[in-house]
């Protein structure tokens, strides 16, 4: 049994180091611990720092490539270590790395496939109420998505198991966190929060320069995701708005037509109703054509999975 802590990190020269040295050295129900950090085309020491300090590995990637491309080129790269269970660790110090043993023991019993630190955001003194709310918000939104009870959706500190991270697909180039939770809850991974630790953090997020930016490209990112694997609920709300909203105007219409005292008026109201009704119906079969494509890449995936089956038998 091996454990593989990945970290992911974009210029964390002063950080990496006492990140890597907080790692535990061995874990119960683990052989052996091995350290992964992903250098996401840092232009600092951030590789040499990773390698002195005792990284088992390090991959470098030639450009910054966002840290939803770094976390999958780790999980990618801690399967070919032969990692049973993959722990995602950050380097900028906001997790408590003694919380890995909690993290990980629902995996090793059996109960879960995938596991997150929940911080319990509401409770953490250096949010902002601003932070919380949206925390909360965002939480419940992917509940929604995904079907998977969860308190912390965008906590980075979490565990898979190795056939959990080969289920993963990660198309988002600028996080992860929010796209992996409702894919887990679509291809039917046990998902269980695992209360953690949580450091005020030692510098400024890199990942948006504001808020509002963090909050639109996350629903955004949600909305496609949730799009890309449901298309069928996502497009047959959006067309059965468009009819019901012509069939509404097309029965205004009728009623000034029959016992309105212009008979002749409202002709703009038809035609919108017309225009309404044909969108609805052009979209609902969008949504047939869209399903026929999920179902195509679902198959793909299982394709895939069966050809990049380790030759050796999962410990899950």
């Amino acid at each position: 049994m091996k454990l593989v802590v990945q970290i992911p990190a974009y210029d964390e020269e002063a950080t990496i180091a006492r990140a890597i040295a907080a790692l535990p050295r061995s874990v119960p129900g683990f052989d052996a611990v091995e350290t992964l950090v992903i250098d996401d085309g840092s232009t600092d020491a951030t590789s040499e720092r990773a390698r002195a300090a005792g990284a088992t590995r390090v991959l470098r990637l030639t450009t910054n490539r966002g840290l939803a491309e770094a976390f999958s080129a780790g999980l990618a790269a801690s399967l070919q270590m032969g990692a049973d269970v993959i722990v995602n660790f950050d380097a900028d110090l906001q997790y408590d790395a003694a919380d890995i043993p909690a993290l990980v023991a629902p995996i090793l019993d059996g109960s879960a496939d995938f596991t997150i630190g929940d911080r319990g955001p509401a409770d953490l003194a250096h949010f902002s109420p601003a932070k919380r709310l949206l925390q909360r918000a965002g939480s419940w939104v992917v509940r929604q998505a995904s079907g998977i009870q969860v308190h912390d959706a965008v906590s980075g500190f979490r565990a898979l198991s190795r056939e959990a991270a080969r289920r993963v697909n990660v198309f988002s180039k600028l996080t992860y966190t929010l796209e992996t939770l409702i894919q887990a809850g679509y291809k039917g991974l046990r998902v269980v929060s695992v209360p953690v630790r949580a450091h005020p953090p030692v510098r400024p997020s890199r990942l948006f320069a504001s808020t509002t930016k963090h909050v639109l490209l996350q629903g955004a990112n949600v909305l496609r995701i949730t799009a890309l694997y449901k298309p069928m609920k996502i497009f047959s709300i959006a067309g059965a708005l468009f009819f019901a909203a012509g069939v509404v105007l097309a029965l205004r219409f009728l009623a000034y037509y029959f016992f309105g005292a212009n008979p002749g008026g409202h002709v703009q109201s038809l035609i919108l109703a017309a225009v309404l009704i044909v969108v609805g119906v052009q979209t609902l079969l969008i949504a047939l054509l869209a399903d026929i494509v999920a179902i195509n890449r679902r198959l793909l995936e299982e394709m895939k999975l069966r050809e990049d089956s380790p030759k050796r038998p999962s410990s899950f």
